[in-house]
This record gives C-alpha cells, structure tokens and sequence, in this order.
C-alpha cells in the first residue's frame, strides 16, 4: 500500500477508531499473523475452525494496526485499533477504496480450468509492452483479492487479476472490487460443482464477471468450451471469441508441437503471426492465444506479444529432469476432469524412448456426480498410449474400473493407497528415458511422491 494511513482505512470501511493514532502509515494487509510485518495492518477472520481475533496481540507485535470486530478492548495500546462491523466486508472496502485510486485499465480472468496460467500468459504479453501489476499466487479469492489490490501502485500502466471462486455470489463481489475494462472466461467445468450445483449455475456465476465492468467493458470467452459458445449472442456486452475452431474471432491454426513447443498461426482479421509457446498442450495454444488478443486491445503490438511465450514455462505444471534422463512432470496441485485430460494429453504428445507413466489420484470437491466424472477420465485413457495407469483415491478406483472394463485398453492399470508405496513402486518400475505424470488434487499429496523421487 503506498500513502494510505489508519485515517484512510476508517474512511474504506466506516469504522471507529478505538486507540492509536489516525496518521498512522500503513504499508501492507495480512489476515496471517506468523506473517505480520511492521507496518502492517492485521485483518483478523472468523473461520470455521477459528477466530483470527484471538491472534490479535500476536500480530501486534510487528503489525501496526489491527481491524476488529468481536470486541473493544485493548491489549497493545500503542498500536491502532479499528471497530467495524465484519473484518472480511471490512477487507473487501478497503481493496475497492484502493483501486479508486487508480486509473489504469484492468483485466479480470476467471474460469473453472487454467485461469492461473492464462493470467501468467496475458500479464507476460502485456509487460512486453508496458509494466503490468498483477496476482501473484492464490491472493484471487475473497479474502485474497483484496490484499492483492491493496498493493496496486501508480508506477503499472495495466493490471491483470486473477478472480477465483468457490461459492454462488463470490463473484459479484470480486469483480465489484476489481472493476475490470476486459474480462476472461477460460471454461467452464465441473470444478466446485459440489458447491455451484450444476454447470449451468457455474456459467452464470461466471459470467457475473462483467457485472463489475462499464459500458465499454470487454469480454472474451473460449469459443472452444460449448457452454460458453452457447451463450455468445446473449451477453450484455461486447464479446470476443477465442479458439481453434471456425468462425472464431481469435483463431489458432497450423498447431503443432515442436521440440517440447507449441507452435500455432494465430489470425485475427487480416493479422496472422506465428507464436511459440514454451509449454505444451491444446490448452496452452488457447491460453497463449486469449493473452496476444487482450494485450494487443491494450496497445502491444503482434510482434511483441508474440516473443513472450517462448520461455514461458508456466507455474503449476513443472516438467522436471532427473540424472539418468527420468522425467516428472508435476501436475499435483490441482485436479478436475477438463484438466486431467488436457495434463494427458500432454504427456501423449510428448516424444519418449522410453515408457511413459500416469499416476492420478482424487478430483476433490466433485459432489454427488465425483465417481461418474472419475470413470469419464478413465474412458478418455483407453486409447492412449500410455504404458501404465496407477491411482491412488477412493473415487480415482472408478478410473481403474472403466480402463479395466475395456478389452482394447492400452495401459496396465494398477491402485495403491499411500503415496510412499508409489514412490518406491515407480523407483523400481522406470528405466532412462522414461516419463512419468502426476496428477490430483492438491489433497491427495501426490507432491509427495514428486518429493521422494526427486530427493
């Protein structure tokens, strides 16, 4: 936070000073206090499991300031305490009072599949022209958001945010927040649908992103994705498409895969330039694609949006080489049936002297509908060619069922229920040359198969 004081943060959330002084300044927002800086203002949460609250003294030991909203009294009287309402509304104030302050366009991606790497592709176009502000992490939630707002400076030409929800109406108030000038749709999948309840209530929670933007505000969508394609025509503002298929706006033709590269044409128009993109996937070619449209509507030209992928390596898919020419590829921290399919595919396209190797484990949050999504992965792998399918997960045996249930199946098919008995199982079974894919919800801890083999 730069120039914002406890005064400002009274006039953000309509609270009341109880101790300290008002032109105090404040430097950064934390809802941690083992991570409370000096200068920090502290933002305690009441969580299912706990009330920050009770680490309010603990926080003040280094932070400046606190938020409060269970009680008055004071326990470090040196420091500012401010009385509002609800800490998390409180929080959320404070994020829009801070982009008041700034002028700059934004753009807002959101999507059940690949918003984190589509936010990394469009923010290294944009800065190919400009500095761009943008998320860093998983700061993209309720509570995320507005911290990573709060940190937004006059010296970014653009800012790109990441806006992730969980639960019906998050969205309204992440994009009331942001305020974005274009917005991005990624896909709409089955991720949290224990929560949203159906695809359809998905899409329209998505779509609410634009809710937060003027009239002049921007949106594209993968035509790719039918739920999103099937809606084009009816959404309130201007519409971009973007994908592989005919008729798109922002199209990607010509792709192939070159020396662990995807290279594609992308035509807009009369506009056609070739993009190499560090990593690989269909995917990848459509996230690439969206991020060269949405800078170039910010002003960077083709020809610089088009350099920005070819070392671009991505942040949660990790393509690790072992002594011994072993290849992991990470893909652990997070699942649903869209991105274990792409993840697939991607370990099918690449080239192998060896055997190539799938663990997968639980697609989480999945509700009632989990075992049928889990078999539907499982059909998609009968014919790939992958030399051995292990799972691990209650829900990830009906993957195992519908490989064992097809006569032509290419894979070997095998289930464990600890991860360490992975790790050694794979330490025996593969050779040089081989490769193996990791891939489950961050709950199932696939990392630590990733951890074992690689220590």
């Amino acid at each position: 936070m730069v120039d914002i004081t406890v005064k400002n943060i009274l006039e953000a959330t309509g609270g009341v000073l109880l101790c300290g002084d008002e032109n105090t300044v404040l430097t950064d927002i934390c809802i941690n206090s083992k991570e409370a800086k000096e200068g920090d203002l502290f933002v305690p949460i009441i969580g299912t499991r706990t009330d920050g609250h009770r680490f309010i003294e603990s926080a003040l030991q280094t932070a400046a300031a606190t938020l409060t909203s269970e009680h008055d009294n004071v326990v470090v009287s040196d420091k500012a305490y401010i009385r509002v309402d609800d800490t998390v509304k409180a929080l959320q104030a404070i994020g829009k009072y801070i982009r008041n302050r700034y002028d700059m366009p934004v753009v807002a991606v959101t999507g059940s599949v690949g918003k984190t790497t589509t936010r990394e592709m469009i923010t290294a176009a944009v800065s190919a022209g400009m500095k761009c502000f943008h998320t860093e992490g998983n700061y993209n939630s309720v509570y995320g958001e507005p911290i990573t707002v709060s940190r937004m400076t006059d010296e970014y030409d653009a800012a790109v945010l990441e806006l992730g929800i969980g639960e019906p109406g998050e969205m309204d108030i992440l994009t009331d927040i942001a305020q974005p000038d274009i917005c991005v749709i990624t896909t709409i999948g089955v991720a949290h649908i224990e929560y949203m309840g159906s695809l359809e209530n998905t899409r329209k929670e998505k779509l609410s992103i634009i809710n937060g933007m003027g009239e002049n505000g921007t949106l594209y969508i993968n035509g790719d994705d039918p739920m999103l394609y099937a809606v084009k025509d009816e959404i309130p503002c201007k519409v971009y498409t973007y994908g592989c298929g005919e008729g798109m706006d922002f199209r990607a033709t010509n792709i192939r895969m070159e020396d662990g590269y995807s290279v594609y044409d992308m035509v807009h128009g009369d506009d056609v330039v070739t993009v190499k993109v560090g990593v690989m996937g269909l995917h990848n070619v459509r996230n690439s694609l969206v991020a060269m449209a949405v800078s170039h509507q910010l002003g960077v030209p083709y020809e610089k949006s088009s350099k920005a992928f070819e070392n671009f390596r991505g942040l949660r898919q990790k393509v690790i080489k072992l002594p011994g020419k072993y290849t992991i590829i990470d893909d652990t921290y997070n699942a649903s049936p869209d991105s274990m399919k792409a993840s697939t595919d991607v370990l099918c396209d690449m080239k192998c002297e060896g055997k190539k190797y799938i663990v997968l484990g639980d697609m989480l949050e999945l509700g009632e509908k989990s075992d049928e999504y889990h078999y539907e992965v499982g059909e998609y792998l009968r014919d790939k060619k992958i030399d051995e399918v292990i799972v691990i997960g209650e829900h990830a045996q009906k993957i195992k069922e519908a490989l064992d249930a097809c006569d032509t199946k290419y894979a070997k098919t095998v289930s464990f229920t600890d991860t360490e008995e992975i790790a050694i199982y794979l330490m025996a079974l593969m050779k040089p040359e081989d490769i193996v894919l990791l891939k489950g919800s961050n709950g199932m801890k696939l990392s630590e198969v990733v951890n074992i083999l690689t220590n």
